[in-house]
C-alpha cells in the first residue's frame, strides 16, 4: 500500500511546502523525532520532483560503523584496503540522477562532514583508494531527531555543512502533536496488515485511550500495536479490556488500570470510588493539586500555553525573542505556537 499522509492543519501546512519545494534541486533537511515518518516524507519530495524517474537511495548515517561510512557512502577501488577484493559504487553515486537521503545526518563524524561537504560544493565523490574524482548530479534530503544548532555550538557538526544541507527546513510534527490523525493511521495500519481477512476495528474506547497516550515512538510504534493487535485478533473488533496488558504500550496499560473501574462497573460506580477517595484524601488533609477535572497531561499543557502566551505578550510577539526568553529552539516554538492556536 502506499503510505499515506494525515488530513490535519500541520500536516496540510506541511505539505502544501513540500508541493513548493519538491520541483526544485535545494536542499532539503526534514526536523523530527524517531518515527514520526522523516523517510516516507523523504520520498514523497522525490516522488513529486524531476527526479522520480531515478534512483532514491537511503543511508542510515547513525546505523553504519564509522570506520564503514566512508566507503558505503563514496565507494572504494579495488586493494583499497584489506577486503576490498572488487571495485564498489558508493551511495552517492548510486544515486547519480535521483534522490540521496542521509538519515540521522546528526551522527556522521566529523571527518565525514568534511568529505560530504566537498561532494555538495564540487559534485564530484573520491572513492577510497582512488586519484581521480567521480562526477556525480544527486539532490540531497537530510534528516534529523537532533537539534544540530545545539551541536554545532559543542563543535559536533560543520557549521559550513549544515548550511548546505538546511536551505529549506521542514519541521515534521509528532504524532502527540497531531493526535486527530490517529484513527486515519489506525485504519490504514489495519488495511496493511489484514492479510488475506477482513482488518480489525478498534472500539471508540480503545482509540480514545490510544489519543490519551505520548507515543514516544511515533507513528513507528503506532504502526507496531497495530501490526501486534491483527495478528491476535484477526478481522475482529476489538476493546480496550479484550487485550492483555503486556500486549499494550505501558502508558495504554497506566490508561487501562486508572480507568478499570469506570469501563467494566459503570460510570456509577466510578463516581462513587471518587467521593470515597475524596473523604479520605481530606481526612488526610490532602487537598487537590490544581484542577480537579484535568488530567496532569492537561494541567501541563495548561501551564505551557500560559507561559508561551505570557511571554508573546512581552515581546509584541516577536518568536525569536520569545524564544531566548523560554530557552527552547524557535521550530520548537513556532509548533507549540501553532499547536495552541496563539498566532
Amino acid at each position: 500500500m502506499k503510505p499515506i499522509f494525515g488530513t490535519g492543519k500541520a500536516t496540510a501546512e506541511l505539505l502544501a511546502l513540500v508541493k513548493k519545494v519538491a520541483p526544485t534541486d535545494v536542499s532539503i533537511c526534514i526536523q523530527g523525532e524517531s518515527g514520526s515518518g522523516k523517510e516516507v516524507l523523504a520520498r514523497q519530495i522525490h516522488e513529486l520532483s524531476e527526479r522520480s524517474g531515478k534512483a532514491f537511495v537511503a543511508v542510515n548515517c547513525g546505523a553504519i560503523p564509522r570506520d564503514l561510512l566512508e566507503s558505503e557512502l563514496f565507494g572504494h577501488i579495488k586493494g583499497a584496503f584489506t577486503g576490498a577484493i572488487a571495485n564498489r559504487e558508493g551511495k552517492i553515486a548510486a544515486a547519480d540522477g535521483g534522490t540521496l537521503f542521509l538519515d540521522e545526518i546528526g551522527d556522521m563524524p566529523l571527518e565525514m562532514q568534511v568529505k560530504l561537504l566537498r561532494v555538495l560544493q564540487e559534485r564530484v565523490v573520491d572513492p577510497v583508494g582512488s586519484n581521480s574524482s567521480v562526477e556525480v548530479d544527486v539532490r540531497v534530503i537530510s534528516a534529523t531527531h537532533r537539534s544540530i544548532d545545539q551541536q554545532i555550538e559543542k563543535g559536533d557538526f560543520r557549521a559550513d555543512l549544515y548550511f548546505r544541507l538546511n536551505v529549506v527546513p521542514l519541521a515534521l510534527p509528532s504524532l502527540r502533536e497531531r493526535i486527530e490523525e490517529i484513527p486515519q493511521f489506525i485504519s490504514y495500519f489495519a488495511s496493511l496488515y489484514r492479510g488475506k481477512g477482513e482488518p480489525i476495528i478498534l472500539t471508540d474506547t480503545f482509540i480514545d485511550a490510544i489519543k490519551q497516550y505520548e507515543w514516544p515512538g511515533n507513528i513507528r510504534e503506532l504502526s507496531n500495536l497495530i501490526q501486534r493487535l491483527s495478528v491476535l485478533y484477526p478481522g475482529e473488533t476489538v476493546d480496550l479490556q479484550a487485550v492483555p496488558a503486556a500486549m499494550l504500550p505501558s502508558g495504554i496499560q497506566h490508561l487501562v488500570d486508572d480507568s478499570s473501574t469506570s469501563y467494566l462497573s459503570g460510570s456509577g460506580a466510578g463516581e462513587a470510588d471518587n467521593s470515597y477517595m475524596d473523604i479520605v484524601m481530606s481526612a488526610k488533609g490532602v487537598s487537590a493539586i490544581g484542577d480537579p477535572d484535568l488530567s496532569l497531561k492537561e494541567t501541563l499543557n495548561s501551564v505551557e500555553k500560559d507561559m508561551i502566551g505570557r511571554a508573546l505578550r512581552e515581546v509584541d510577539g516577536n518568536v525569536s525573542m520569545c524564544a531566548r526568553i523560554l530557552k527552547v529552539q524557535r521550530t520548537t516554538l513556532i509548533e507549540r505556537i501553532k499547536k495552541y492556536s496563539l498566532g
